[in-house]
Parts: C-alpha cells; structure tokens; sequence
C-alpha cells in the first residue's frame, strides 16, 4: 500500500515539473511573438472563420495552375476526367503561407480552374482528403494544422468538411466522438466508411504521436463506437501510407515519430513495418483487428512522407518520401527518394517500377522495367524492434521492418546544388509530400518538396505516367527552381510580404509563364 501511495506521489511530482516546463515555454514563447507583433494562433484562426463565413457567392473561374506548395490534397474526381487539390504550404523562409484554395484539373482540356465557396474550411496543410460517387460526387475532409507567419505557434484541426460536387458547396459535420486534433494522419474511404489512423499533435511546447482508429459511417454522417481487438498494434506515427485494398482489408506502411532520446534532445524514427487493418470475424462489423504484413518482392528504403494512392487494379502507387539521418546529436540531414514503388495488396508484393522506352520490336512490357526479386529473410517481425547502425560517422535509427540493417541504408538525394548544372525536368526528381492520384489509368504526380542544407524548396512540377506502358513521364508542367525565392536569416528581418492567393497568384504572374506553374 505504501509503495503505491509513494509512486502515486512521485507521478504527481512529474507532472508538476511538467506543467511548469510548459508554462516556462509558453511565457518565452509570449515574449518571442509580442517582439514580433504576431497575434495569438487562435485569434489568428477565428479571424480566418470569419473571413470564410463573410463570402456569399460561388464562383469558378479558370486560373493559372495552382502555386508551389507540399502537404496539399489531391484526389480524383469519382465520376470526370478531373483532378481536385486543396490547401498545402510554402515556407520560403521567412514566412509560411497557408492555403485554403480549391482547384479542378481538367485532363481532356488541360484546363485548371478555381471554385471559391461560402463557409469552407480554413486555410491548413497535413490534412487528408478522399472522394467519394455518392450523391454525385462528394469530398470529405478532415484535420490538419495551421502556423502563424513565424511558425512559432501552430493549430491543428479537428473538423470533418464535406464538399457536394454537384452544388459546389461545403458543409461541416458536427458528429460527436470524433478524432482529437491532428495533422500529419492518413485517411481511406472503404465499404462506405472513413478510416482515420495516427497523426501527431504538436504545439511547439510538447508533441503526441497517435496510433489510434476512427471510423466514420457515410450512411448514418456519425463516427462509429469501434473496437480494434488484439496484441498486434502499430507504433504511433504520422505520415506513413495508407491504402484501402477492394476486399476492405486496410494497409499501412512506414511512417515517422519523435521520441525523446535525454533532456531538450528528441531523436526521429522512421518506421519501415506494415500492418493490415481487418474485420474481426467474431464482431458485429464494428470490431477491427491488427495483423503484421510479411511483404515479398522488392525491399523498399525506410522512408516518410511518401505520395500515396490507390489504383482500380488493386494496387498501391507510391513515390519519394524522405528519412532523417543524424549527422550528430543535433544536427539532421534529409534524404530524399525518386523511386516508383507498386504495391500489390492482393498478393502482398512490392515491385520496384522503372520508367523506361519499351524495348524496339517487343510488344511487351520490358521485363527490366519492373523488379520483384524475392529475398531471403524478408519477412516483417511480428514485434517491432529498434536497430542501431553506424555507418561513415552517421547515425540511423530505424524500427522493424525486413532485414533492418540492409533496410536501414541512407538513400542518398540525387538533387543537386542550384548553383551546379541544372537538374532533369523530364522525370520526377527526389521529394517528400508530392499530390499523386491515378485517373483512368494515368498517374499523376504533383508538387512537393526538398531539403538543400537549410533550404526548402518547394516545387511546382506536374507529371503524367501511363501505368499500363511506363514508357515516359509526361511533363504537364516544367519544373522551375525560382519559382520561389528563398529568404536567408540575415534577409527575413525586411521581408513584411503577406501570404494569400490573389498575392501568390500575381507573384507568379510575373516571374512565370503559364506552363510554369503548378502545386
């Protein structure tokens, strides 16, 4: 009884220190923003709602291709040759823009127009978005954050949009016992449900990594009571894949989440397992179990933030991403992927793609553009572990995953320096949060962006991939590295620019043609 009442007091004394620790960072925080004039993230919010709600017209119009940005949404429309992206950011280093704007891609007519609507969700990027052919064609929407100018504060959401693609108008769903607010989550729609999983919550004093499931039923617009029964469950994470296979099982595979190694020292994982999502038979539908994925076939590179998305043949499409590597305590470089990766969820393979001419006088796909080599030792264990690996003085962590410490080798960038010879446009260089989306066949890639040292640049590119020939990206829009201008410490103290799309919009008027423009 003793030793309870002591760890029960020693519990309490934790979380005293804790809440002073927070309340030390808030008041330096609140001096921070008060030296640089930036309203409180929640007033800045509120004031974004009521600029929403003050529109009372809908309007379309065709526009220029939408501005750089990365953590954006893009989906298929369910019944048109049509893409639909919202939202994203850029950050040029300075300043972060924030962006709430609503585009269709016209794919017969390469036609990009704007819908602006009354009373739709605010301005945020790291939320998800999926379409749907009921009542026709709806979006759903759910989550994400918002950063003040100065990225000091952040706001993450926890609101459930629908936007009717016959009225062109929004609706909020006020349903109860929803997900708590986050960012960086995934979202599929599977047998008429939403499927919410993970996410983080981050508010610059302390930080929650999620790895919880929320279902939302499409009949009856409320969020099921669900139980997940079981010893497998993933570890949290954010922006890992998630894909709904036609049988209604649910993938997920890799993903990130800090963890905190010692005092003021955070390390990053990158997680390289999978799990599949499945109905527990003995249930009455509401009740989920988690399995662990043995994949076959190619052996993908530990990753994060990779494009995601789900074709008619059953199968996964992903690109890019991006893994963290220390370079020591304190100081981490990204590295960034260009590979094309397949994966097909009925028969649980990975394929490695190669886009490449179809070889002369063969009618056939070239056997050399795809690669599943199955390999020894390639099974997932069913529990997770950390692997360390040391590798010329660079420091990786990585989780799980088939034959860690192979796995666990650095992808190195292939993007070069901007001051050295110009890269590629023909083919999707390596990036981390790219729109990808498949419409009649075609995959579509969008955006993004990429790490150089203390630079992020944001890109603009849009490509076009035939999946049944993977003979040639199709470049929609060319790739331009100034689309964007980069702002260096010693510069951002005179940058007072403001972020809104009218203003992204004439910036690019002037610095870029019509065929430069894009994410």
């Amino acid at each position: 009884m003793g030793k309870k009442d002591k760890n029960k007091k020693k519990g309490k004394g934790a979380e005293k220190t804790a809440m002073k620790t927070d309340k030390k960072l808030a008041a330096k925080q609140k001096k921070m923003l008060e030296k640089l004039g930036e309203a409180d993230i929640a007033d800045i919010v509120k004031k974004l709602e009521a600029q929403e709600q003050s529109l009372t017209t809908i309007t379309e119009n065709v526009c220029e291709a939408p501005t750089p940005r990365s953590n954006f949404s893009l989906v298929a429309h369910p019944e048109k040759e049509e893409l639909i992206l919202f939202g994203g950011e850029l950050y040029n280093g300075a300043k972060v823009c924030i962006y709430n704007d609503l585009y269709f891609y016209n794919i017969p007519r390469n036609e990009w127009k704007q819908l602006r609507s009354p009373s739709g969700p605010t301005p945020r990027n790291g939320h998800q978005m999926v379409a749907t052919a009921n009542d026709g064609g709806q979006l759903w929407l759910f989550g994400g954050e918002h950063a003040s100018p100065s990225q000091l504060q952040f706001y993450h959401y926890k609101d459930l949009w629908t936007l009717s693609l016959k009225t062109r108008q929004w609706s909020k769903i006020n349903a109860p016992n929803g997900p708590s607010a986050r960012s960086g989550h995934r979202m599929v729609v599977s047998k008429k449900r939403l499927f919410v999983f993970g996410g983080f919550h981050d508010n610059n004093q302390s930080y929650h990594y999620y790895n919880d499931v929320h279902v939302f039923s499409l009949e009856t617009y409320e969020w099921l009571k669900i139980e997940v029964a079981g010893p497998i469950v993933p570890a949290v994470r954010s922006g890992c894949c998630m894909a709904a296979a036609p049988d209604g099982k649910i993938y997920i595979w890799g993903g990130y989440a800090r963890t905190s190694m010692k005092k003021d020292l955070d390390r990053g994982i990158t997680h390289t397992d999978m799990f599949m999502l499945d109905v527990d038979k003995s249930g009455n539908g509401n009740k989920f179990k988690w399995s662990t994925v043995k994949p076959g076939g190619y052996r993908p590179k530990p990753r994060n933030s990779v494009g995601c998305t789900v074709a008619a043949n059953g199968k996964a499409y992903c690109f890019g991403g991006v893994m963290d590597v220390n370079e020591d305590d304190e100081n981490v470089q990204g590295q960034f992927g260009d590979e094309l990766l397949a994966f097909d969820m009925s028969s649980q393979v990975w394929r490695l793609l190669e886009v490449a001419a179809k070889t002369k006088g063969s009618s056939k796909p070239d056997k050399d553009k795809v690669h599943d080599v199955e390999m020894a030792g390639d099974a997932v264990p069913a529990a997770e572990k950390t692997v360390t690996t040391s590798t010329d003085g660079i420091f990786t962590v990585t989780v799980g995953g088939p034959g860690s410490s192979q796995a666990a080798t650095p992808y190195v960038s292939k993007i070069p320096s901007l001051f050295g010879p110009p890269r590629r446009t023909d083919v999707p260089s390596p990036r981390m949060n790219p729109g990808l989306c498949v419409c009649k066949g075609i995959l579509y890639l969008f955006g993004g962006l990429y790490e150089e040292d203390e630079k992020q640049h944001t890109l603009n590119d849009f490509y076009a991939l035939d999946l049944h020939k993977l003979e040639q990206w199709k470049v929609l829009i060319a790739g331009n590295q100034r689309a964007h201008d980069w702002i260096d410490d010693d510069e951002s103290s005179s940058s007072d620019e403001e972020c809104s799309d009218d203003d992204d919009d004439d910036d690019d008027d002037d610095d870029d043609d019509s065929e430069m423009e894009t994410d």
